[in-house]
């Protein structure tokens, strides 16, 4: 194929639209199913790099779920613990511990699963037919992976009245060197963004703390390479093999930290007891159930306990949770790790960090500050890495 036609493109109104290769030749994707559009094909694209290189540096299987062509998550295949499966609402799922690539999806997918909503999925490896099963139940615009299983694909093709974009894409394929797009008619060229990124980039610890478990290395890799293909400013925490909180696009380090930091502690809320044992309707359909579990923990528009209100969600009025509650169970965290897509020039992103369980931290450096922000890291004990190297992704 070595065009395809789109619907049209970012917008109904920009038209024509269409993906092809600058040089002619062939694309390196098979669409199985659907009619994927523009921003499909820019998440497609963008997550698979994500996943390929996450496959490549930790040789796990790896998943991510996009939207608006950033993360919302990425995860290596590891078991899940109880509780997480419990939260991440697989716990009913046979099997799912035999299949690691399903336990990175349901990781990825299970993060942040309200900005999951309508995602974009990527796996490593050939999709399976329990991680189908699992993305079957999921609202999703599509998926691209190396391959599919013949079952596994029948079952994806179920999905939005048989309509679900699925794209299958050659993993042999090496893109240019040199990328080009268009801004307001200007031509714009650079070369890609091959930077390595392993365990090698993170020799350079510059706090008194230097030990760094392995856990931690993963994790570290795994932040970075998931800042590789997120939208700056960007920062990632990540933990127990999963990126827990992404904070994309915003135009302030500290911002990003928060917006990040606030998805970490939604994420570790959702394995509170109070969380697991909320009492909802049988009716209410998981989407709802993750618009309310967020507005549980954090107290949004709607106070889903009040009267009037509990009886659309529960079976019986819950207890709230506290903030008490809340920052007794945040206090009692740690071993999370913080990357950064640039140098931190302030020490406030680390106070912030630190709230979150945030034991280690990985960053480019540079900064006139940087001095400030090794203190504020050795005033917890924290492990800090200059890579030397900026993430920046536009």
């Amino acid at each position: 194929m070595k065009e395809f036609e789109l619907k049209y493109g970012c917008n109904p109104n920009q038209k024509p639209a269409k993906i092809y290769m600058h040089d002619g030749s062939d694309l390196p994707i098979e669409i199985l199913n659907g009619r994927p559009g523009y921003i499909n094909f820019l998440d497609a694209f963008n997550s698979w790099q994500l996943v390929k290189e996450l496959k490549e540096a930790l040789g796990l299987p790896a998943a991510t779920s996009f939207k608006h062509v950033s993360p919302t998550s990425a995860a290596v295949g590891t078991v899940l613990p109880d509780k997480l499966k419990k939260a991440c609402f697989v716990d009913d799922i046979e099997g799912l511990d035999e299949s690691p690539l399903a336990c990175a999806y349901a990781r990825a997918r299970g993060t942040d699963r309200m900005c999951s909503f309508g995602d974009w999925v990527a796996l490593s490896d050939v999709c399976d037919v329990t991680t189908a099963r699992l993305l079957a139940r999921e609202v999703s615009d599509g998926i691209i992976a190396p391959g599919y299983e013949p079952e596994a694909l029948e079952i994806l093709k179920t999905k939005k009245k048989g309509n679900y974009n699925v794209v299958a894409i050659d993993p042999s394929f090496v893109p240019d060197p040199v990328e080009r797009k268009q801004v307001f008619g200007i031509t714009f060229e650079q070369g890609r963004n091959n930077f390595r990124i392993d365990r090698e980039l993170l020799a350079n610890r510059v706090t008194k703390v230097k030990d760094m478990p392995e856990e931690a290395v993963r994790d570290m890799i795994l932040s970075l390479i998931t800042l590789k293909y997120t939208q700056s400013n960007s920062v990632c925490f990540c933990y127990d093999g999963q990126a827990i909180g992404v904070g994309a696009g915003q135009q302030s380090r500290i911002h990003c930290t928060r917006l990040a930091g606030t998805k970490a502690d939604t994420w570790f809320l959702r394995q509170h007891d109070k969380v697991l044992a909320l009492p909802f309707l049988e009716t209410l359909g998981r989407p709802d159930r993750d618009n309310v579990i967020d507005g549980y923990i954090n107290k949004n528009e709607e106070d889903v306990c009040a009267d009037g209100n509990w009886q659309k969600y529960f079976s019986v009025r819950p207890e709230p949770l506290t903030a008490e509650e809340i920052r007794a169970y945040l206090d009692g965290l740690d071993g999370a790790v913080l990357g950064s897509d640039a140098f931190f020039p302030f020490s406030d992103s680390i106070e912030r960090a630190r709230m979150s369980g945030v034991r280690y931290v990985a960053e480019p450096g540079g900064s006139i500050r940087d001095d400030s922000v090794i203190e504020a890291c050795d005033k917890y004990g924290m492990v800090m890495a200059f890579t030397g190297m900026r993430l920046f992704h536009h």
